[in-house]
Formats: C-alpha cells, sequence, structure tokens
C-alpha cells in the first residue's frame, strides 16, 4: 500500500495512539477510521437538508 505522511500537533498524535490501542489497531487505521466516519457525517448532514424545488419536481413527476 502506498502512503504519505501527514503533520499534525503532538497532542493529536498522542490521541490517535490512545485511540489506535482502544481499537486494538494501528494508528494509521485509526485515521482511516476517522475519515471514515468524517465522511459519514457529512453524508448524513447533506440528506438530512430539506430537498429543493428542482429536486421535488423530479420526484414528483409523472412517469407514465
Amino acid at each position: 500500500m502506498h502512503s504519505t505522511s501527514v503533520r499534525i500537533d503532538q497532542q493529536t498524535h498522542e490521541e490517535l495512539k490512545l485511540l489506535a490501542e482502544r481499537l486494538h489497531t494501528t494508528v494509521g487505521n485509526t485515521v482511516t477510521l476517522a475519515v471514515r466516519s468524517l465522511r459519514q457525517d457529512v453524508l448524513g448532514a447533506e440528506l438530512s437538508q430539506d430537498l429543493r424545488a428542482d429536486e421535488r419536481a423530479w420526484l414528483d413527476a409523472d412517469l407514465g
């Protein structure tokens, strides 16, 4: 797997190590899990917004 470095402050790194320990995984995998969780939160927030007028019109369109 290709990897890269990301600069984070020492406190965040310590928190990542503690989380990784609790999750019985690596720091890298913990970051992967955190990114996935954030992506799901953003998607959930987007899906909870009211539909726009054009989206409502599309959903209400007559298919026949």
